[in-house]
């Protein structure tokens, strides 16, 4: 069975079905191709949605343990019933699924349910769910694969003790001790939600901080703040080995730079290295299509590949492996295919962690316009400082903002705090303007809010911080 198509999308993570989205609004004749049952790829199945469904759970059960007191609100015969956690988790995936599957009908998006390779550059087969194959004819081809985890060598990940995201998400009972192989992202999150519900968490990680990426000082300030909920982090160390025993996991770790080895026990471990782009069964070497040094699709700056009208966005190139910034490649591409001229401004994307409080980021960190060699000031203000914020009793972390001592620009903003994640989208609307830290102190902030606290960072960055 062979069809004509305008576009032809391999993965219906949230870059390839947005991109489907947009091309069905603009009337193209489009096809999404996605091996899972469900639309939205690793972030909606078994990536961000799940985890934050998680994430909010367990800050409720936590908040209710222990934190509701201050509030004069008295809460005994607390219990944990962790099989209607994991069944509100489920409930919110498959809701948004099926949100996702009215969409692509009311804009006539076609989903195909198989595995697709790329035969030719305007050819794509696929090995449909059924157990038959289609041949798709099509005028351009988007790969939109995402990623896939990263284990650690000569490890295998059973996803019952030794997990990776994709397994945390899934545990059946509580463990007593979680290790956590890497302290990034997913390691945060994901040691939050069972520390929370009452594992003791370890976090070994390679290098000498947490959240690498992030800025130093508000990545600092996540640390204390996590070590004092409970976590211990082994900074600087790495697993040389992990071996499965009959009632435990015995890890061997040693020094990042060299040094005496020492055993760590754990019932659960986490893997949380990493992820790699999924380019394996495409196809790639039918047509020629060029990889990087890391297995990254290569593309130029309108994600056009080494093929013709073959093109690729998301986690398969390079860039920071974020769902949005995969949404906002879909988009952007399938308008330039349209006649349209917009871009990916990829300085105002934001960074989010979301442990408690959460860690959002946007634009530059200090560490890189300092290594850039740019005239630039700070301006910081403390949440401790900010009424809202002690009205709920969140009195940990900060606001930063680094802009140009030149032409007063925001080059970047840091916060760590309650709804940083929320908080953030301030200074991305800010910096996509080009605003300057006076036009974000100028703009009157209802109060009390949390969102002053942007305000006064900005004041700060002059010099004039009314409440510090």
């Amino acid at each position: 069975m062979t069809n004509l198509y305008d576009l032809v999308i391999i993965g219906g993570g949230p870059g390839g079905y947005q991109a489907a989205l947009r091309a069905g609004q603009l009337g193209m004749k489009v096809a999404c191709i996605e091996a899972r049952e469900r639309l939205g790829g690793t972030c909606l199945n078994i990536g961000c949605i799940p985890s934050k469904a998680l994430l909010e759970s367990s800050e409720r059960y936590e908040e209710a343990l222990h934190r509701l007191g201050v509030h004069g609100v008295e809460v005994t015969g607390i219990k944990l019933n962790l099989q209607q956690m994991m069944r509100h988790k489920e409930e919110v995936v498959g809701g948004l699924a099926k949100g996702i599957e009215f969409l692509f009908k009311k804009n006539n998006a076609e989903r195909i349910r198989g595995l697709g390779h790329i035969k030719a550059p305007d050819t794509v087969g696929v090995a449909l769910k059924d157990g038959s194959y289609r041949e798709l004819k099509t005028k351009t081809i988007i790969i939109a694969t995402g990623s896939d985890v990263v284990s650690l060598p000569g490890v295998d990940i059973d996803e019952e003790r030794i997990i990776s995201s994709t397994g945390a998400l899934s545990l059946k009972n509580v463990p007593r001790r979680l290790a956590v192989v890497g302290g990034g992202v997913i390691g945060l999150e994901l040691g939050s939600v069972w520390r929370r519900l009452g594992a003791d968490v370890t976090v070994i990680e390679y290098l000498d901080r947490i959240a690498n990426g992030m800025d130093l000082e508000v990545a600092k300030g996540l640390h204390r703040v996590l070590e004092k909920a409970g976590f211990t982090f082994r900074l600087s160390t790495k697993v040389m080995s992990l071996e499965k025993r009959r009632n435990d996991l015995a890890l061997t770790v040693q020094p990042a730079q060299g040094g005496a080895s020492e055993e760590l026990a754990a019932d659960v471990v986490l893997v949380a290295i990493g992820r790699k782009p999924f380019t394996q069964g495409l196809g790639l070497e039918n047509v020629g299509v060029a990889l990087d040094e890391k297995g990254r699709i290569l593309t130029d700056n309108e994600f056009r590949t080494n093929v013709e009208g073959i093109y690729a966005i998301g986690n398969v190139i390079a860039g920071p492996m974020l769902a949005h910034k995969a949404s906002e490649e879909g988009v952007v591409l399938v308008e330039r295919l349209a006649g349209m001229r917009p871009h990916v401004n990829y300085n105002g994307i934001p960074n989010i962690i979301y442990t408690w409080p959460e860690l959002a980021s946007v634009g530059h960190t200090e560490e890189e316009v300092k290594a850039q060699g740019v005239n630039y000031k700070v301006g910081r203000f403390p949440f401790n400082a900010n009424s809202r914020a002690r009205a709920q009793g969140e009195l940990d972390g900060l606001v930063k903002i680094v802009a140009d001592a030149n032409t007063d620009r925001v080059l970047g903003a840091h916060i760590l705090g309650p709804d940083a994640g929320t908080m953030i989208h301030e200074a991305v609307v800010a910096m996509e303007f080009g605003a300057s830290a006076e036009d974000v102190a100028r703009s009157c902030h209802a109060h009390p809010t949390l969102p002053e606290a942007v305000r006064e960072a900005a004041l700060a960055v002059d010099g004039r911080a009314l409440h510090i």
